[in-house]
């Protein structure tokens, strides 16, 4: 029990940040909750001093201990809250506080404590006879520039220094230049984040970027991680992908199959840098030392300073800064002579992460970390006997271990995709034997490139066959049957998992139980499992039943992203992919489409095309805008090979698709690939009028408003999920009775905007959301539309009702 003191203070640590951070976004001062802390751990001080008698054995007594533990999560809670605090009160002093007031711009300077992630490419553009067939071909030699999301700490504004905060945004850069330390300098416009959110405002550029190099620390690591990166895509295939993945957690170059692969057989966190990362670094550079023969102070020493650059290599995710300041922990503690356990060393970890920010409280990324090694630390031993008792001690102990650390995760998981990878378990059993030979070639290989070429790349290629075997697993997993569990969404869900494997590990752990209480329990997890199976598959049977059959419009829910199906008579049409694979098989399955005739794709971001692996095989023709190098044969390539036809289609193109007929809108010949460049269709059935314009940003839309001769319709998909940049004039002259809005619940750019609300209620236009409604389905009915939803008012049914005004015929 002593190792499990510190559990009673982190616990309590998360509780404080997690409320404390949200506290300003319901109205409540985070002063009031730090002053009412610090109070509750002041009385429980006094009362634990007053407490101090020894108990019968001459050691604390039950209630000084109790007392002691409890004012120590007192402190550490109330710590928390007032580092919170101090940060809630740094963002409200910012003067992008007040340029955000304002809505003016600002001169700001940026410096990235993370890696930039890539969102839209924007290639340098050819001429259609210049830039190849539909798989692709380079259209220009000078390097791609990508809107990349960037995650900073402000260092000055207007020329002068300011308090650091953190901020996030979106420019427009070559990748390359965006390393971990670089400072961005760029006019920007502001806009406040929810107190929840990490970053304090989001930025906007105004101007072109101007990128500093990052100081020479930390400049060593960028050119580590881009030599490695090129060197792994000379090994080809899915291995080569995942090389920089297992060895330092870079998955740039994972493609969207693989992906979802991954994470619909729960081996995504494979390529996530963790603990074992951590660990394997500390452990060879202690050994080194030890063989070095230096004494034990010069020992860790040396370990800390190998983990210092492993964490600026890889990058300070959540999950890698958990690991490392664990590591830190154990290492001092190593240092001082008095090593203390796992579980003790875990939750201190928990707590200084927690008083430097407060923010990790709710990051998922964390919270997965934080429950993996729990699980691994107090279930992996239990579950390796227990499984011993039926199977080799081997086996036993392969299997114990990625059970641990799914059953710990899985009810987080739950919050972020209301399902159980039912293969979870045995993929993790296939896989994770490569995973460390994987890990360690893979960063040895990393290090000896730039000093010894040939020899780095040949333990890439060491590397590179456990990878494509944890590939070839994901692939096999993920496409068997029944694979993936439906599971009561959000914290309901999460809580009745944690129950159920509560449960069912006391069923078979711990001192065996007597026939009335292990019957107790046995039917305590039935009843559990019952409600899951009452909510989550009767909720989808009535969901599936109630369904209209004559639906002839409808928005799936796949997130952030959009995928709308058009049905006419027997045939049927797919408006873009959305970002998951899994998210639109689900909705395909739930409107029993088994076919697509004609499937349409805006454009090549991974929320418009990610999930075009549902549709394999199962498509007849493509259309789709200019194309985008490498961006667009990622998507592309499957489906001709699949047997797919594809056309490049730009304005003035048109045909029918049952009784409906359809022409483009946009884009002009020779427009260069990105939103801009959407395809915009025109879609003119016997019981609606629709216009789908896909990412298109304001200036685009003006010129199609002036080009087009478009006049009033039934039906228009918001453009660019509802973000700002819209054409006022567009809706207006459009005057919609129904507006659809493909966007993702609670998602980092805002979407859809107030302003956008504001627009599509002042010209009459009834918004229908895929956040809060779910799949949304359209029907015609007489003077008007049907609308049936799968989510009404927060219920997971389906419900039907008319739309306002009536749907006139086109």
């Amino acid at each position: 029990m002593r190792d499990a003191r510190l559990v009673a203070p982190a616990v309590a640590a998360w509780a404080a940040g997690w409320a404390t951070v949200a506290a300003p976004d319901v109205g409540v001062g985070p002063s009031i909750a730090t002053a009412a802390l610090w109070v509750v751990a002041a009385v429980l001080l006094v009362a634990a001093l007053l407490a101090r008698r020894p108990g019968r054995r001459g050691g604390a007594s039950p209630l000084t201990t109790v007392a002691a533990t409890a004012s120590i999560a007192a402190v550490a809670a109330a710590l928390v809250a007032s580092s919170a605090g101090f940060s809630l009160a740094s963002r409200d002093a910012s003067p992008l506080a007040r340029a955000a007031d304002a809505r003016s711009t600002v001169e700001v300077v940026v410096e990235l404590t993370a890696a930039p992630r890539a969102m839209v490419s924007v290639m340098p553009w050819a001429a259609p006879s210049e830039a190849g067939n539909a798989r692709g071909g380079d259209a220009a030699t000078e390097p791609a520039r990508s809107s990349m999301r960037i995650e900073g700490r402000l260092l000055r504004v207007d020329g002068a220094s300011v308090a650091p905060i953190s901020v996030s945004g979106v420019v427009d850069a070559v990748p390359a230049t965006l390393q971990l330390g670089a400072t961005l300098a760029f006019t920007a416009r502001a806009s406040p984040e929810p107190s929840v959110e990490a970053a304090a405002f989001r930025l906007r550029a105004q101007s072109d970027v101007e990128v500093g190099a990052p100081p020479a620390w930390l400049a060593w690591s960028a050119a580590l991680r881009t030599g490695f990166a090129d060197a792994a895509t000379r090994l080809g295939g899915d291995g080569g992908a995942l090389v920089p993945g297992l060895a330092i957690g870079d998955t740039s170059a994972v493609g969207e199959p693989l992906d979802a692969a991954m994470k619909a057989s729960s081996l995504s966190h494979l390529t996530a840098v963790s603990g074992a990362n951590c660990a394997i670094i500390t452990a060879a550079a202690f050994a080194l030392a030890a063989a070095l023969g230096l004494r034990r102070g010069i020992r860790v020493i040396v370990a800390l300073l190998a983990l210092g650059a492993f964490v600026v290599l890889v990058t300070p995710e959540s999950s890698v800064v958990r690991a490392a300041v664990m590591a830190v922990v154990v290492l001092v503690a190593v240092a001082a002579g008095r090593p203390g356990g796992g579980l003790a060393a875990l939750a201190l970890a928990v707590v200084v992460l927690l008083v430097i920010d407060p923010w990790y409280a709710r990051d998922y990324g964390f919270a997965l970390s934080v429950c993996a090694t729990a699980g691994l630390l107090l279930l992996a031993a239990p579950l390796s006997r227990a499984l011993a008792r039926v199977m080799p001690v081997p086996l036993a102990v392969m299997l114990g271990v990625p059970l641990a650390a799914q059953l710990a995760c899985q009810p987080v998981l739950v919050l972020l995709d209301p399902a159980i990878a039912v293969y979870g378990v045995p993929a993790n059993l296939l896989a994770a034997p490569a995973a460390p030979v994987g890990t360690v070639a893979g960063l040895i290989g990393c290090l000896l490139l730039p000093v010894l070429p040939s020899v780095g790349f040949a333990a890439l290629q060491l590397a590179w066959l456990p990878a494509q075997w944890i590939a070839v697993v994901a692939h096999t997993m993920a496409a068997m049957p029944g694979g993936r569990m439906p599971w009561l969404p959000d914290a309901p869900g999460a809580l009745l998992l944690a129950v159920c494997t509560a449960l069912a590990l006391r069923l078979v752990l711990g001192r065996p139980l007597g026939r009335r209480a292990r019957m107790s329990v046995a039917g305590l997890l039935v009843i559990a499992v019952a409600v899951q199976l009452g909510v989550v598959v009767g909720g989808n049977l009535i969901t599936r039943v109630s369904r209209p059959g004559d639906w002839e419009v409808a928005a799936c829910d796949v997130g952030q992203g959009d995928a709308v199906l058009l049905r006419s008579g027997e045939a049927t049409a797919l408006i873009d992919a959305g970002p998951d694979p899994a998210a639109l098989t689900r909705c395909l399955e739930l409107l029993g489409v088994d076919r697509i005739d004609l499937l349409v794709l805006t454009h090549w971001d991974a929320d418009h095309v990610g999930g075009v692996a549902a549709v394999e095989g199962i498509v007849s023709a493509v259309l789709h805008g200019p194309l985008d190098g490498e961006r667009s044969s990622r998507a592309l390539d499957p489906l001709l090979d699949s047997g797919a036809e594809a056309s490049e289609v730009t304005a003035g193109a048109h045909g029918t698709l049952g009784r409906a007929r359809w022409r483009t809108l946009w884009p002009l010949p020779d427009t260069p690939p990105g939103n801009d460049a959407s395809v915009v269709l025109e879609v003119v059935s016997p019981s609606y009028h629709g216009v789908f314009l896909g990412d298109l940003g304001e200036d685009a839309q003006r010129r199609m408003l002036t080009d087009s001769g478009l006049g009033r319709v039934d039906l228009v998909k918001v453009a660019h999920h509802g973000s700002a940049d819209q054409r006022d004039a567009l809706y207006e002259r459009l005057g919609a009775r129904v507006g659809l809005v493909g966007v993702g619940a609670d998602n980092w750019y805002g979407h859809p905007t107030a302003r956008l609300l504001e627009l599509l209620d002042r010209v009459g236009t009834a918004t229908l959301r895929t956040d809060l409604s779910g799949t949304i389905t359209l029907s015609p009915a007489e003077g008007g539309v049907r609308v049936w939803s799968e989510r009404r008012a927060g219920t997971a049914g389906g419900s039907a009702a008319a739309a306002p005004g009536g749907a006139k015929p086109g």
